[in-house]
């Protein structure tokens, strides 16, 4: 009797030591966000905004990749150690986050964009590293999509620059095209975002393109019972197989959004209602019965999908940011000071 209350009080001991590290990791991360603000620069660099959307104005007009490779950068970076530009830093020996194989396919003009941003920040002798790469980041992106029809939204400010960019640390940490909706959620949950915030932000597909490599299995070796998804329209299927014909080059590009691939709307998820996502975690949206119906909202009313995404891009730029004292403010964004 004695050894059995010894053993409840032990296990009542060890989930309330569970509760109180989930108490401290969410305080630490409600502490560092809270910490946040929009006007975060009004005495060190009042004209930050003004400077990042020029120099971005000027990298979009000269190649619309801009956009969605910006904002793919974005979306990896917070996946992986939080907002902290940790995507940026190179290593000597390419095992640095941005040479993990899941990072392989990020456009080289989303960090040009980011470049080309701080030095358009640090020509300002009052702004000379005053503002974070991260701060930087989130800024280009928010520039990026409203400059492609998307929502213009307040940026929060205040992240500091990570120190630390490791192979090891991308492993399992970004959504794969072949998720479920439950893999997706889950991935999605532990960064604070809810099922509605992943269906917001999986409609940045709108913009940008991927390679036939990550459809093929899609198109040619689906399954044993059949070789293409029966979730794909069948036009569709003739579209694609038509540009990614078997054994051709790997890195050929399609569009995400085969209707307006230049233009950040709801078209995404309409194509979705049609059978026309290009990946099978884009189309599990809506043939999952649990996420069809938002999926049908936003493909209804384009307001409301803008309104979603950019409440879930605030959310989604609050994880894992480091602020205070911690990390640093990088003179190059490509290394640590």
């Amino acid at each position: 009797m004695i050894k059995l209350i010894s053993q409840k009080m032990e296990n009542q001991k060890k989930i309330s030591n569970l509760f109180f590290v989930m108490f401290l990791v969410l305080s630490v991360s409600s502490i560092a966000f809270g910490q946040l603000k929009t006007d975060f620069y009004k005495n060190t660099c009042p004209n930050v905004e003004s400077l990042v959307r020029s120099a971005v104005r000027l990298k979009f007009q000269q190649t619309f990749v801009t956009a969605p490779a910006t904002l793919r950068l974005f979306f990896h970076d917070c996946f992986v150690r939080g907002c902290d530009a940790s995507m940026l830093l190179s290593s000597p020996n390419r095992k640095a986050e941005k040479d993990h194989p899941d990072n392989l396919s990020l456009a080289g003009d989303g960090f040009d964009t980011v470049i080309k941003a701080k030095a358009a920040v640090d020509s300002d002798s009052k702004c000379r590293n005053k503002v974070s790469c991260a701060d930087i980041l989130a800024l280009a992106t928010r520039e990026v999509v409203a400059m492609t029809g998307g929502p213009f939204y307040p940026v929060e400010l205040g992240r500091r620059d990570g120190k630390v960019s490791t192979l090891t640390s991308v492993q399992h940490q970004l959504p794969g095209e072949g998720f479920n909706l439950d893999q997706l959620n889950t991935m999605f949950a532990r960064r604070g975002l809810s099922q509605t915030d992943m269906i917001a932000l999986s409609g940045a597909h709108t913009l940008g393109f991927s390679h036939c490599n990550r459809v093929s299995k899609r198109l040619y070796n689906f399954s044993p019972k059949s070789s293409v998804d029966p979730t794909l329209n069948k036009a569709y299927v003739a579209q694609l197989k038509q540009m990614c014909p078997l054994r051709v080059d790997p890195r050929i590009a399609i569009n995400m959004d085969p209707t307006t691939p230049n233009t950040f709307d709801n078209a995404y998820y309409k194509n979705l209602q049609q059978g026309k996502g290009l990946f099978v975690s884009d189309q599990i949206l809506f043939t999952d019965s649990r996420s069809r119906n938002t999926v049908n909202f936003f493909a209804s009313n384009n307001d409301a999908f803008k309104q979603a995404f950019a409440t879930a891009m605030t959310k989604l730029g609050r994880v894992g940011v480091l602020t205070g004292n911690q990390g640093e403010i990088r003179f190059d964004c490509t290394r640590p000071n």
